[in-house]
């Protein structure tokens, strides 16, 4: 007698399904990624007065190093949590495909960039685990694809994880409602993502005026304006067309792309649970 398996039957999935679930072991590695990926933006601020700054090229090699494993303990923790499984996978890395396939179109042209659009649909529809793994894995093969592998490469894997793990987290919502907040959470991330990523050089520039330049020792709060200045002078005009772009995509192509990815979603099965029956001779 041999047997076969087959997903249990179960009614169609909500529109909440998750492709990845976020179980304890999920949860704790991402709040390590996260962990290391805000003391890796954030350690130049905190820096105490008699540190030396260095230059961050010569550091990003090390953190690349400390990085690239730790998101990789989060697809771990994924698996071993029960939380991944073959079509999830599958889909994960169709997405992240997707996004490697579309960055070079816009090519960071005046910060016209399509890929936020697919990152934040996917991590709406797919649950917040899929969207932090989306986010990292897509931006590393992104960057695989167009030799865009540098000091700055950590600092946009983590960035973009977190914006995909936000767009998982948004509150309920259906209809017009979903896509005015996804719209929202689009332009808002997209700014940020700008600004975060500044931070990963801004502290080592040198030449800056006064009012732009990061101070070692200085009170937070005065780097923190500092960082805000040079900002809205430097990078405003890339951040604005990009959260512009995302705005106009959601509105335009966010019900059917939400609408084709819950239907995968629900025929993949992903909450099914597998039994094993007899097979027909």
């Amino acid at each position: 007698m041999t047997t076969a398996a087959v997903d249990a039957p179960r009614p169609s999935a909500p529109p909440g399904v998750r492709a990845v679930r976020l179980g304890r072991q999920s949860r704790l590695a991402i709040a390590l990624a996260s962990a290391v990926g805000l003391i890796a933006f954030a350690w130049p601020l905190l820096a105490s007065p008699g540190s030396s700054a260095v230059a961050h090229a010569d550091d990003a090699p090390l953190l690349f190093a400390l990085v690239v494993p730790v998101l990789l303990v989060v697809v771990l923790a994924q698996v071993s949590d029960g939380g991944m499984d073959a079509k999830s996978i599958a889909m994960l890395g169709v997405l992240a495909a997707v996004i490697a396939a579309l960055r070079p179109l816009g090519g960071g042209t005046a910060g016209l960039e399509p890929i936020w659009v697919v990152l934040i649909l996917g991590g709406r529809a797919l649950g917040p685990g899929f969207g932090f793994c989306l986010g990292a894995i897509s931006l590393f093969a992104s960057a695989l694809l167009t030799g865009g592998v540098g000091p700055w490469l950590p600092f946009q894997m983590l960035a973009a994880a977190w914006v995909g793990l936000g767009a998982g987290l948004l509150p309920r919502a259906s209809g017009r409602r979903e896509l005015l907040m996804l719209a929202t959470y689009g332009a808002i991330a997209c700014v940020a993502y700008g600004f975060l990523l500044n931070l990963w050089f801004w502290p080592f520039t040198t030449g800056l005026p006064e009012q732009l330049a990061f101070v070692a020792g200085a009170p937070v709060s005065e780097n923190l304006l500092s960082w805000l200045r040079f900002c809205l002078i430097t990078s405003l005009g890339y951040d604005i067309p990009r959260a512009v772009l995302t705005v106009v995509l959601i509105l335009v192509a966010g019900r059917p792309v939400l609408l084709a990815l819950r239907r995968m979603s629900r025929k993949a099965a992903f909450d099914a649970p597998v039994t094993f029956s007899p097979a027909e001779r």
